[in-house]
């Protein structure tokens, strides 16, 4: 009996190893190697180890990276602040109070989630920029001689990122408030606590592990943000700008310092985010029952809200509704005037019927479908080795799978190039950069831990007690895995499946630093027909980009019940 018990251990140590070596051999290949050369970079001038960079990058006579560095900091903090004063109290009011219309705007709060960052950035200028319909509307209808306003600077960076990110505070937080305790609350109401003491006391600490996910993820993404920045700064400087530029005119040592700096306050950050949320248990002993919205019966409350509802629907449909329109404008045909006077579906028409502005879609569906089959795979075995084997260093190895959310994509863009601009035996003895599978492997990259934290969260909750009943019975551990184990977690899967793909499909940051012109995706063709001034074609591209990402949203969400707030 011993005898087979110990077989039987060792067995499953020889398995745990055999599924372990292939996530250590990928992770080291493509995430620890080529953020070492990075960091080797940075320390590497003409054959010698120096801190030569470092001191360039910091002494007083390079004050565009300082300050880059500084504003890159306090950006993200206003877009944190921002993107919690908007998300959280439409978190409050769609989940605590009903009122008519409350559905539909509940979903249209979502709505900033369809639009990829370029996407974003474009419809805005095309609203609130000096030449944007809202601004010559204003003008047109004051006689104002000048634009009353312009988007751009500070406050446009912000104002797009307040627009894109209050989701991650409004999804986190409506999904904490309706997994709270209702009787929480209403013991503290009973015993005399007033509701400010009530939500200062009881709520808000409740709260707190939702409100620091969100936080972190709006800074993580206002650090590592490019599109904004790269079309509205101006003369505003900012650290994955200056990466960009100093990639441009050749300068890769000060590139590699740059980002090795820009990694190491993203992840400072994480860490620090991760230790506050760790200094207290935030957790209830029973899960109770979800408290039910209540009705507002006030006619001077409730038809206000509605109308303050339908306003705000209408301004977070406005970009959505820009890009359509401007997408039935023919090439040439809006040049000096006010506004666009010609409508057609030519641009449509041409999409489908030219190859050659056809491809950038092609090419974007078949990378993000490549590099999300690799996360797909990659994932569940990463997940499952994490979640249901013991080993050692396993933490270490959770930390490198979470490495690369914490690196900004022109990090990850600039270890690449770092990393594979030569042949090296993780290329099979060929040069990526350059070549069409540069982009796709940027995009696996990048995506890992959302596959991974999304498959972790449902493997968690599966009993260990249902795949040793059918290893027991005979089963093998491959169709344990596929028989038993592998439905059950299938929603976790898609959940970050889900979200990987409709993020490769809009990714900008990466592909402007590593296409070629046989791989561009659709967002460097927007970028591309903006700079030709063609309007219409690049909100056509833009629209058939938010139109594949919903259409994958409603898919998911219909036929195997994976919702977009499932991913975060």
């Amino acid at each position: 009996m011993f005898k087979t018990l110990r077989l039987r251990m060792q067995a499953d140590k020889t398995l745990t190893w055999l599924l372990i070596i292939p996530v250590i051999l990928v992770l080291f290949s493509y995430v620890l190697y080529p953020t070492f050369r990075t960091l080797m970079e940075s320390f590497w001038i003409n054959g010698d180890l120096t801190l030569e960079n470092y001191k360039q990058f910091f002494s007083p006579e390079s004050l565009a990276n300082l300050e880059a560095l500084w504003n890159s900091v306090y950006i993200s903090v206003l877009s944190v602040i921002f993107s919690a004063l908007i998300g959280v109290p439409l978190a409050f009011i769609f989940n605590r109070f009903e009122f008519p219309g409350r559905n539909f705007f509940a979903t249209a709060a979502m709505m900033p989630i369809v639009l990829p960052s370029l996407v974003g950035v474009m419809s805005f200028m095309f609203l609130y920029g000096e030449s944007g319909l809202v601004t010559r509307s204003i003008q047109d209808l004051f006689g104002l001689k000048e634009a009353p306003f312009q988007l751009g600077g500070v406050s446009g960076i912000l104002l797009v990122h307040a627009y894109t990110m209050y989701v991650y505070f409004y999804m986190t937080v409506s999904s904490a408030i309706r997994g709270m305790n209702p009787s929480l609350e209403e013991a503290a109401t009973n015993l005399g606590a007033s509701q400010w003491t009530v939500f200062r006391r009881v709520t808000l600490p409740l709260l707190t592990p939702a409100l620091v996910a969100a936080s972190l993820l709006v800074f993580m993404t206002s650090m590592a943000s490019f599109s904004a920045p790269f079309m509205l700064a101006g003369g505003f400087r900012v650290l994955s700008l200056q990466i960009y530029f100093s990639k441009v005119n050749g300068d890769m040592a000060m590139a590699a310092t740059q980002s090795v700096i820009l990694s190491i306050i993203s992840i400072s950050f994480l860490l620090w985010m991760r230790w506050y949320q760790g200094r207290r248990d935030y957790q209830i002993s029973e899960k109770g029952v979800s408290a039910h919205r209540r009705e507002i019966r006030n006619p001077w409350i409730k038809w206000p809200l509605v109308t303050l509802g339908m306003i705000g629907v209408i301004v977070l449909l406005l970009p959505h509704m820009t890009l359509i329109i401007l997408s039935l404008v023919p090439e040439g045909t809006w040049t000096y005037q006010t506004y666009p006077t010609q409508f057609s579906l030519e641009n449509y028409i041409l999409l489908m019927q030219d190859p050659h502005i056809w491809e950038p879609v092609r090419n974007s569906l078949l990378m993000a479908t490549l590099a999300t089959a690799g996360n797909f795979l990659f994932g569940i075995l990463t997940s499952y080795v994490l979640v249901k084997r013991k080993f050692k260093g396993k933490n270490v190895l959770d930390i490198l799978v979470m490495l690369p959310w914490s690196l900004p994509a022109t990090v990850v863009a600039i270890n690449l190039i770092f990393a594979f601009n030569v042949p090296t035996p993780f290329t099979f003895g060929q040069i990526l950069v350059g070549t069409y599978w540069i982009l796709p492997l940027a995009y696996f990259i990048r995506h890992i831990p959302l596959v991974v934290r999304s498959t972790n969260a449902a493997l968690e909750q599966l009993d260990d007690s249902l795949e040793e009943a059918a290893r027991n019975l005979g089963a093998r551990w491959f169709t344990t895995f596929r028989r038993v184990i592998l439905p059950m977690i299938m929603p976790g899967i898609l959940a970050g499946t889900l979200l990987a793909f409709v993020t490769a499909v809009g990714e900008f940051v990466s592909s402007v630093l590593l296409y070629t012109i046989d791989n561009r995706p659709i967002s460097i063709e927007i970028m591309n027909q903006l700079r030709m001034f063609n309007l219409g074609q690049a909100s056509a591209y833009a629209v058939y980009q938010i139109l594949l990402i919903a259409g994958v949203l409603y898919i998911s969400n219909r036929f195997f019940g994976v919702k977009a707030q499932d991913s975060l």
